[in-house]
């Protein structure tokens, strides 16, 4: 018996799923903020019953998820009626109209157990839809400045999608989530698989970080030589980046570290992945400048 309940299969041009998750692999809540970004910025006009995201399907959260570790929330509206939310899954499609393929987003807590089961139920509508390709994001701590970029990795689990797609091979040894299931599961299933990771600033994990959130968002707008909506997260990137510049000067010594961590990184400025990226830089404004000028 299918542990996912169907809600409608909406009509997508070869969709693309875009897959993250809350908890261990998102760090400063910059992964499941790309997918609430695109939720609310691909809807395009309101008024538009075909632009809103169609929910797919939802994730029965009674079979993955430990209610002790992920424990459900109650709400009081203004009427003072309590509602109870559950963790769990949902699946969303959503139009994308500035390209030619539409997406499917995934956005959840971590399941707690039954990964293996949980992945294969997710690949199984992945092929119900025909999705080609799987990107799952994920965000993780690091010794990184928060004045420079956000650095964003893209990895594919085996070395011929990796050489395929145009990404580096996935050395990672050592614990893992559910992110790793669902990219094997892909490997297993034929379907390629892109994993796109955001390093975020150690010492500034304790509020969500839009910087971060922007980073993936370029690095999904740099691998599928799109255009994305912005919206509101450059501004927000740089409020968060003055946010966390005024907390660390209450702290000598989180300053000189962060000295330390700038004067590495301005040195790598030179190498060649630092060309790649102002590569990118380039190209994803002429990108957009196009876009401008066909609009």
């Amino acid at each position: 018996m299918s542990l996912v309940e169907i809600h409608e299969i909406p009509s997508l041009r070869s969709p693309i799923m875009v897959v993250a998750f809350g908890g261990w692999s998102d760090a400063g809540e910059a992964a499941t903020g790309v997918i609430n970004h695109l939720l609310s910025t691909l809807s395009g006009d309101i008024s538009l019953e075909e632009s809103q995201p169609a929910l797919i399907a939802e994730v029965d959260s009674e079979d993955y998820f430990d209610f002790q570790v992920n424990r459900p929330l109650i709400f009081v509206d203004g009427s003072m009626i309590r509602s109870l939310t559950w963790p769990g899954v949902q699946i969303f499609g959503v139009k994308n109209p500035e390209g030619e393929r539409d997406f499917v987003l995934v956005r959840g807590v971590e399941p707690s157990m039954r990964w293996r089961t949980f992945a294969s139920e997710l690949l199984h509508l992945a092929d119900d839809l025909e999705v080609e390709l799987i990107i799952t994001l994920g965000s993780m701590l690091a010794d990184t400045p928060h004045t420079r970029a956000i650095p964003v990795s893209g990895t594919g689990a085996h070395p011929d999608i990796a050489q395929r797609l145009g990404v580096e091979v996935s050395r990672y040894e050592g614990p893992t989530g559910i992110l790793a299931v669902i990219q094997d599961g892909c490997v297993r299933r034929g379907i390629d698989a892109v994993a796109l990771w955001a390093a975020v600033p150690h010492y500034a994990n304790a509020s969500p970080s839009p910087k971060a959130t922007l980073a993936l968002v370029n690095g999904l707008e740099d691998f599928l030589e799109i255009n994305l909506p912005q919206g509101e997260l450059p501004q927000l990137a740089r409020k968060w980046e003055e946010s966390v510049t005024e907390m660390v000067k209450e702290d000598s010594d989180i300053e000189e570290y962060i000295k330390t961590l700038e004067e590495s990184k301005d040195a790598g400025e030179i190498s060649e992945d630092s060309g790649e990226e102002l590569a990118r830089e380039v190209e994803r404004f002429l990108r957009r400048q196009n876009n401008s000028n066909d609009s």
